[in-house]
């Protein structure tokens, strides 16, 4: 179904059983997948490839150039997967030529009202973004992150999967997966989110072995590497594995 007031290119490929609502605008070299449904006054500009059953509520702007003064025009991409929601106001941009060309989200994420993902994001699956979450260029949020209301995420920064953001955070080294961080005067790690990380299935074994990392990493007087080396004598499970790679391939540091 497309509204009689929604502008759609030519050039635009459309799925079976989209709805486009009032005053939507479709641009070329947009392609949208099957089941999406744009309420009004969705914007939507290429090259972008959506895939199937994503929901885009009023007035959210996807794809359009980035917001960076060294882009002149070159062709750069969005891809979006699938049954993501993005609410009202949301804007996701397109790539830069320096940053790889290409902004990625991946499926089943949950993106609140004037959210903003940058150019050269990569966004993981089963991501929730709160209201006014803001994602600078170039930032990874890996799977099942949270961010919080009005949290701010410096370029080049990484959201460790299962990790948690709170509201009104501004975070400039990467977050540890699985950690709750949170701004108060400075922003820090406070342990392990094992309500969160219960609530997605994780054994109580695995969380105690996260909870034991967490300890050395936080609460003992060994820098970083030193954390590092005695979390790996002391444990080896496949999850604390995943905490000490992300330490380890860290450019701008961990907030700890």
């Amino acid at each position: 179904m497309i509204h009689p007031t929604a502008i759609v290119s030519s050039k635009a490929t459309i799925g079976a059983r989209v709805s486009i609502g009032p005053f939507c605008c479709i641009g070329e070299n947009v392609t949208i997948g099957d089941d999406c449904k744009l309420d009004s006054h969705v914007v939507i500009e290429g090259p972008t490839t959506i895939g199937h059953s994503n929901r885009f509520f009023p007035f959210c702007v996807i794809g359009v150039q980035p917001q960076d003064l060294k882009f002149h025009g070159e062709e750069t991409f969005l891809t979006i997967g699938s049954n993501n929601q993005f609410r009202e106001y949301v804007n996701v941009h397109r790539g830069t030529k320096g940053g790889g060309a290409h902004t990625r989200v991946g499926d089943n994420n949950f993106v609140m009202v004037a959210a903003h993902i940058a150019h050269d994001c990569i966004v993981g699956s089963h991501v929730i973004m709160a209201n006014a979450a803001t994602l600078a260029g170039h930032v990874t949020i890996e799977d099942h992150a949270t961010i919080g209301a009005y949290s701010g995420i410096h370029q080049f920064c990484r959201v460790g999967r299962y990790g948690y953001v709170g509201g009104y955070t501004v975070i400039t080294k990467d977050v540890l997966p699985y950690s709750k961080t949170v701004s108060d005067r400075n922003t820090q790690a406070y342990g392990v989110n094992a309500i969160g990380l219960e609530r997605k299935g994780f054994t109580e074994e695995q969380i105690r072995n996260i909870k034991s990392a967490f300890r050395l990493l936080l609460q003992s007087k060994l820098n970083t590497s030193q954390a590092v080396e005695a979390i790996r004598q002391k444990a080896s499970a496949p999850e604390v594995e995943v905490l000490l790679t992300f330490i380890e391939t860290s450019t701008r540091g961990v907030t700890k």
